[in-house]
């Protein structure tokens, strides 16, 4: 394929945006079934190098402590050290792959906006150029837009704010006061990890937490994707998997609990230049917060192509886009998981060949 610059366009069967889990898998799945990178197919990838979201990782995320990481279609990951940071793992393994079925992912580029075409084309504009495809799949996923809730009082505290898209470890919290915001598994991690560190923990979720005992098992898993699922076809925005499955009550969770580092605290109701209040009257110092709260789905740059639903989601079926079955959403709700991913992939290259198959025969 040539890249062609300004108002033209480059013609190709079908674009991948981004080169995670999910759209390494799409383009594993689209190779495997006879498209050519380049040639048919082309991933788009706004990052300098492999690696996904997983490249930005904390450095104490140890590849140990990583939950249900499952291997990418056609190569296991295997022998990895699990004392090392899951980002240098996983960045590893990426490039490894992408090298090993030659999938030519093209980066740093930035994609600006999908807009419709002529002759029933989607027109992908980027910072390289502009594509013109029949297809599309969709694999942003949600690490660039961390969710920063708003509270009364938010832009006058003093202290330190940040997220979890940007945790740097526990040791620079060292000797200050923390307030960790959010109800998941990350929030967690960090409270039991900065505790040792910390002159002061105190964690705060909207909603009481669910521990969840026992093994989590495929019919478990099977219930839980079904409620996202549920939320996406209704076109809803989505729940994150991990939201309605509750946290694991492990070794580490059970001595958080037993020790008081994970003695939880309703939402404070507005902040102050010093710290936290609540309707109450109490109040608790602080140095730093951090919002483990979260993210939502990248897809500002769809917005053109209206996909959205005015319950705010984008409503699927299966991978595609009810609003456009030319656009495939993998990664995104029910597929946000790494196993949920890699089956989204190949689901959404069914769909697409049987879109260009179509196309074929009505041309």
């Amino acid at each position: 394929m040539n890249y062609i610059s300004g108002a033209e366009a480059a013609e190709i069967q079908a674009v991948v945006i981004g080169a995670g889990q999910a759209g390494l898998s799409g383009a594993y799945h689209l190779r495997r079934t006879g498209f050519e990178p380049e040639r048919d197919f082309v991933v788009l990838d706004h990052n300098p190098g492999p690696g996904g979201a997983w490249r930005y990782r904390w450095p104490s995320l140890t590849y140990d402590r990583v939950h249900g990481m499952h291997s990418l279609p056609g190569m296991e990951l295997t022998d990895a050290d699990p004392a090392r940071p899951s980002s240098e793992v996983i960045t590893e393994y990426f490039d490894r792959y992408e090298r090993a079925f030659d999938l030519r992912v093209r980066r740093p580029v930035k994609v600006r906006a999908v807009r419709e075409g002529t002759g029933g084309r989607l027109l992908v504009e980027t910072s390289a150029g502009i594509w013109s495809t029949r297809a599309l799949i969709n694999a942003t996923g949600t690490w660039d837009r961390p969710f920063w809730p708003r509270y009364e009082g938010q832009e006058t505290f003093l202290g330190r704010q940040l997220h979890t898209a940007h945790y740097p470890g526990p040791e620079a919290f060292a000797g200050q006061r923390v307030v960790v915001v959010g109800g998941g598994a990350s929030a967690t991690q960090h409270l039991l990890e900065i505790a040792p560190y910390a002159a002061d923990t105190t964690w705060v979720t909207r909603r009481p937490p669910v521990f969840r005992e026992g093994p989590f098992d495929e019919e478990a898993g099977r219930a839980a994707v079904a409620l996202v699922e549920e939320r996406v076809r209704r076109g809803l925005p989505p729940r994150s998997v991990v939201s309605v499955t509750g946290l694991p009550l492990n070794d580490a969770i059970r001595r958080g609990l037993a020790d008081g580092v994970l003695d939880r605290q309703p939402m404070f109701d507005r902040i102050t230049p010093e710290g936290v209040e609540w309707k109450d009257g109490r109040r608790v110092a602080a140095d730093v917060i951090l919002w483990a709260t979260g993210f939502r789905p990248a897809v500002d740059h769809l917005t053109p192509l209206r996909l959205r639903e005015p319950g705010g989601g984008i409503r699927l079926e299966g991978t595609r886009a009810v609003a456009d079955p030319r656009v495939h959403l993998v990664g995104y709700g029910p597929s946000a998981s790494t196993v949920g991913a890699n089956r989204a992939g190949r689901a959404a290259v069914r769909d697409v060949r049987r879109l260009l198959a179509e196309e074929r025969v009505t041309v």
